[in-house]
C-alpha cells in the first residue's frame, strides 16, 4: 500500500466516523430533549436541549483528539478512555430512559442503536487510525531504508567514479607539468627580452610624462594668473557699478522725496482753500478730490471744497480704490 491508498483509507474512516458521530448527536438531541423537557420546570422548558448538547460535545472533542493523537502515534492515557465511555453511555441512559421508564423493551432497544453504534465507531475508529499510523511507520521505515541503500550504491559509484577522475588528473598533471617547465624555460627567455623593452618604453613614458607635467603646470600658473587678473578686474567693475548703482537710488530718493513734498504742499493749498461758492471747474475738482483722497477726507467733505455732487466725488473715489470696495464706496455717499 502507497501514502496515497493510504490517505484514501484515512479520508474514508475520518468521513464515516464524522457521519455517525453528527448522525448520532442529532438523533440523539431529538430523542433526548422531549425527555429533558417533562423533567424540567415548565419556565426552563428551553434549557431542555442543552444537557444532550453538552454529552454530544463531549463525544465530538472525544473524536477529534483520539484522531490527532492517532496520526501523530501518541496515547492519552486512561482518562481519555474514561471520558470516551461515559459520554458514550451517557449518551446510551438519555436515549433509553424515556422507553425504560415506560417499560418498552422495543423502544429501548431502538434508541440503544445510536448510543452503540457511537460508542464502537469510536473504538473502532481510534483502532483503525492506531493501526494505520503503525502501518505508515513501519512503510516510511522501510522506504527510508530502501533509500539509504540507494544512496549507499551511488556514493560507492560516485566514490569509484572520482578516484578514477582523479588518477587520469594525476596522470595529466605529470604531462602537463613536464610541458610546462618546457615551455616556462622558453618563457623566462621571453620574458628578460620582454622585460627589457618594457623598462624602456617606461623609462621613455617616464620622461615624456615628466615634459608633460611641466607643460600642464606652466599653463596652470598661466591660468591661474589670468583668473586672478579677472577676478581682479571684475572686482573693480563691481564696485564701479555698486558706486553708480547708490548714487543714482541718491539722486531718485532725492526727486522722489521732493516731488512728494510738492505734492503735499500742493494738496495742501488745494484743502485750505475751504468750501467753494459753486461747481469749480473739472479738472481744478478731480485734483481737489485727489487730495482729499489721500488726506483721508470723506465724500461729503469733499464735494463741499469742490462744489459737485456726492455721487461725481464718491464716483472719483472709486477710480482711487480698489474695484471690491464699490459696496463701501457707495456707503459712504449716503452718509
Amino acid at each position: 500500500m502507497n501514502s496515497v491508498q493510504t490517505r484514501s483509507a484515512e479520508k474514508a474512516l475520518s468521513g464515516g466516523t464524522w457521519l455517525i458521530v453528527c448522525g448520532a448527536m442529532l438523533y440523539s438531541i431529538l430523542t433526548v430533549t422531549p425527555l429533558m423537557a417533562e423533567h424540567t420546570a415548565d419556565r426552563w422548558h428551553w434549557t431542555a436541549p442543552i444537557l444532550p448538547l453538552v454529552v454530544d460535545a463531549a463525544v465530538v472533542i472525544v473524536v477529534k483528539l483520539d484522531d490527532v493523537l492517532a496520526r501523530l502515534g501518541g496515547h492519552g492515557g486512561r482518562w481519555p478512555i474514561v471520558l470516551r465511555w461515559m459520554t458514550g453511555l451517557m449518551t446510551l441512559a438519555l436515549n433509553t430512559a424515556d422507553s425504560a421508564l415506560r417499560k418498552d423493551l422495543v423502544g429501548v432497544a431502538v434508541h440503544s442503536v445510536a448510543p452503540l453504534l457511537l460508542i464502537v465507531t469510536a473504538e473502532t475508529s481510534l483502532a483503525y487510525r492506531r493501526a494505520i499510523a503503525t502501518a505508515v511507520a513501519a512503510l516510511e521505515a522501510e522506504q527510508k531504508a530502501e533509500r539509504e541503500q540507494h544512496e549507499q550504491a551511488a556514493r560507492e559509484r560516485a566514490e569509484q567514479v572520482r578516484q578514477d577522475a582523479r588518477e587520469e588528473r594525476e596522470h595529466a598533471a605529470q604531462l602537463a607539468r613536464e610541458q610546462r617547465e618546457h615551455e616556462a624555460s622558453l618563457a623566462r627567455e621571453q620574458a628578460e627580452q620582454e622585460a627589457a623593452r618594457r623598462r624602456e618604453e617606461r623609462e621613455e613614458r617616464e620622461r615624456a610624462a615628466a615634459a608633460e607635467r611641466e607643460i600642464r603646470e606652466r599653463c596652470e600658473r598661466e591660468r591661474e594668473h589670468r583668473e586672478h587678473e579677472r577676478e581682479r578686474l571684475e572686482h573693480q567693475a563691481r564696485e564701479r557699478a555698486a558706486d553708480e548703482q547708490r548714487q543714482r537710488a541718491e539722486v531718485a530718493a532725492r526727486e522722489q522725496h521732493e516731488q512728494q513734498e510738492r505734492l503735499a504742499r500742493e494738496r495742501d493749498a488745494l484743502l485750505e482753500r475751504g468750501p467753494a461758492q459753486g461747481k469749480l471747474p473739472e479738472d481744478e475738482a478731480r485734483r481737489i478730490v485727489t487730495a482729499a483722497f489721500h488726506a483721508g477726507l470723506s465724500v461729503r467733505a469733499a464735494a463741499e471744497l469742490c462744489g459737485w455732487s456726492v455721487g461725481w466725488v464718491s464716483s472719483r473715489y472709486a477710480d482711487h480704490r480698489d474695484p471690491s470696495h464699490t459696496g463701501a464706496e457707495l456707503a459712504i455717499a449716503s452718509r
